[in-house]
């Protein structure tokens, strides 16, 4: 069996369908104070502050009308067609991956598109627009639904599943990622200290604080690097 393959990809995957980074000299963080709309104490202080931001970046999302790029293609291609496990573990909250064909992603800061009750941690697809008098359809609740998105000083989501992926890891892929954030940035060591014959490639417009980690570094636009790489992967190419 071949080995398996676990890719985590950051907001420059998304970048060039036309989702700005958040940590951009232009992204979502240099615009809002960070501490009044994404902390979990913004949220009891002020529900519909919070809400209301939230509301308003997801229909500003939405209305970008964005679509998988030949990236998050490439990586649907390569779980289709890879005999062995393939697992994404991404940080961005949009949906691109399952938009384009990916069915094994674990979204470690939770995904657009959905709502968390606070209360008895339900999750629900949903696109409402969420208000402090708003329901919630399990345990009826008020006031208590969120998005299901991880905020800051929040811990990540499927870390159980992550680390185990990360056991099982023989090729080890990061893509448009800072390798700032942690747990995240902590990956590729889990990798390298689990496994001395584990691989482990950076494929990034530019190189991270991370480089010394990685036995491969391949820059350039995520559309035209990561396809180039998948068909390497599937040729049996990557070990070189």
């Amino acid at each position: 069996m071949p080995p398996a393959i676990v890719i985590l990809t950051g907001a420059g995957i998304s970048k060039e369908s036309g989702i700005d980074t958040f940590r951009d000299k232009d992204g979502l963080w240099t615009k809002v104070d960070l501490e009044e709309v994404a902390t979990l104490d913004a949220w009891h202080r002020d529900k519909k502050k919070v809400l209301d931001f939230y509301n308003e970046t997801r229909k500003q999302f939405r209305a970008a009308h964005v679509e998988p790029n030949a990236a998050h293609r490439a990586l649907a291609h390569l779980e289709q067609q890879y005999l062995g496990e393939v697992t994404i573990v991404t940080q961005n909250i949009d949906t691109l991956h399952e938009a384009a064909g990916s069915r094994h992603v674990l979204h470690m800061h939770g995904r657009d598109g959905e709502v968390r009750c606070m209360n008895c941690d339900k999750v629900d697809e949903s696109d409402i627009d969420l208000t402090p008098q708003s329901v919630c359809p399990h345990c009826g609740s008020v006031g208590e639904l969120r998005p299901n998105i991880v905020w800051f000083g929040e811990m990540p989501q499927h870390m159980d599943e992550i680390h185990a992926a990360l056991e099982r890891c023989g090729l080890f892929l990061s893509i448009g990622t800072s390798g700032e954030v942690y747990p995240a940035a902590g990956f590729v060591l889990h990798v390298r200290r689990r496994a001395a014959r584990a691989r482990t490639v950076e494929l990034n417009l530019e190189a991270t604080g991370n480089q010394p980690l990685f036995h491969e570094h391949i820059y350039g636009p995520a559309t035209e690097v990561v396809p180039r790489y998948v068909e390497r992967v599937l040729a049996g190419r990557w070990q070189y």
